[in-house]
């Protein structure tokens, strides 16, 4: 498509002879522009794409694929039969009896907050790798008893909990008596602390072994739901129509984890895609660099190409040289931009560390975003999708400035020389 001529003559126009410096600082600045437009956009697309990947599957690994639940007041007994049903399905790796209850979780410093009490065996626990997996305090091997509690870091740390520690258990469903509702309350023995890797449960949720759950509850041989795992998330309706003649006649109802969770997936997309929009900007601001920078390039060699015309170049070659000129800049700065954009996304959490460091505070609010520090990893897709706008941008630039120089007339460019 270009030849020898074509190329020979952009590299001279590319080149900034004395005189030319200021045409060439453009398209320098040009290039920045777009370099840096299309490496913001990798590298926000990429935290944006990793944070909603590594949400969704620490939220799966620690909730489960299929959720049957009780009723709200309800619970699920005589449910080892039905647990025994659901590990049998193939597709199944794992089904998990839990008995949930809110409640107030108060220390002896006086500090207190809401949170969860989910009551487990320890076999399913051990089983529940981003919780037994990611013990950074005591033993699971403690748990078990009727005083025995684990508890996340955030927790722990807020309130200054150490192994050995008491932590009361409130629960506002109480006993009725003459003067009214007296809550329940008894005291556990802090015995393993955990980090999820989500703010939320290391905060918000603790495990008691199941039976002592169930007295606290008052929920004698009894749970309040099932927690499914499958080998592929994928395979969740192929599952659920299995599950639902096991399911009918109780009190209860199954939500797989598109339904749980959609509304923060559909949150972080809609995030995603604006942030794409709007930053994609930045790229369609430089390229315009790029449509004045070659305008002026043209002004400026219109003497030249007067030239080249009457030496016998078509408008097609005039028109194939300045197109190699905005090209070059278009590709350049795409190419620059990813290559920055990729080393950034790599090294992006010890860039947050650094930052932290110096400035004192903190880049990334783990009580704000869930997660305790930022993803990096990178989808190739997005990264595809941004160099092919880069370049489309940069290539579309250089349409009109091109033509322009194609349809010059040698007569008139030199009547006044």
């Amino acid at each position: 498509m270009f030849g020898p001529f074509e190329r020979m003559v952009a590299g001279r126009y590319l080149r900034a002879r004395k005189g030319e410096r200021f045409v060439s600082i453009i398209a320098i600045f040009s290039l920045i522009g777009i370099a840096l437009g299309v490496a913001t956009l990798i590298v926000v697309t990429s935290v944006m794409s990793g944070f909603q990947a590594e949400l969704v599957t620490r939220i799966l690994g620690l909730n489960g694929h299929i959720s049957i639940d009780a009723y709200a007041g309800q619970k699920l007994a005589d449910y080892q039969p039905l647990v025994s049903q659901i590990r049998a399905i193939p597709q199944v790796a794992s089904a998990t009896p839990v008995l949930d209850g809110q409640a107030l979780l108060s220390t002896e410093a006086g500090g207190a907050r809401g949170g969860l009490v989910r009551g487990i065996s320890l076999d399913d626990l051990r089983a529940l790798h981003p919780i037994s997996d990611h013990i950074v305090a005591g033993s699971l091997t403690d748990f078990s008893g009727d005083d025995a509690i684990v508890v996340g870091v955030g927790l722990a740390t807020t309130y200054r909990l150490r192994i050995g520690d008491s932590l009361t258990v409130i629960s506002p469903e109480g006993a009725a008596t003459a003067f009214g509702t007296i809550p329940r309350v008894r005291a556990y023995k802090v015995v393993a602390i955990f980090d999820a890797g989500l703010n939320d449960y290391n905060t918000g949720v603790v495990f008691l072994p199941l039976p002592a759950a169930q007295v606290f509850f008052q929920k004698p041989a009894a749970v309040t739901g099932i927690e499914i795992r499958l080998h592929d998330p994928d395979q969740v309706n192929t599952v659920g129509r299995e599950l639902t003649p096991m399911l009918q006649g109780r009190p209860v109802y199954a939500r797989d984890w598109r339904h749980a969770n959609d509304t923060i997936i559909g949150v972080l997309q809609v995030q995603k895609d604006t942030m794409f929009i709007v930053l994609g900007m930045i790229v369609l601001v430089a390229a315009f660099n790029v449509v004045s920078s070659l305008i002026m390039l043209v002004k400026d060699k219109r003497a030249d190409i007067a030239v080249l015309r009457t030496l016998g170049a078509g408008s097609s070659a005039v028109m194939r040289i300045f197109l190699m000129c905005g090209a070059f800049v278009g590709v350049s700065g795409t190419v620059i931009g990813t290559l920055i954009g990729i080393v950034f996304c790599h090294n992006i959490v010890a860039i947050q560390h650094f930052v932290e460091h110096i400035t004192g505070g903190r880049v990334f609010d783990a009580s704000v975003f869930m997660l305790t520090e930022l993803p990096n990893t990178i989808d190739w897709a997005d990264v595809a999708q941004v160099v092919a706008l880069g370049l489309i941008l940069s290539l579309l630039a250089t349409l009109y400035p091109s033509w322009r120089a194609a349809r010059t007339d040698p007569v008139e460019a030199l009547r006044h020389e």
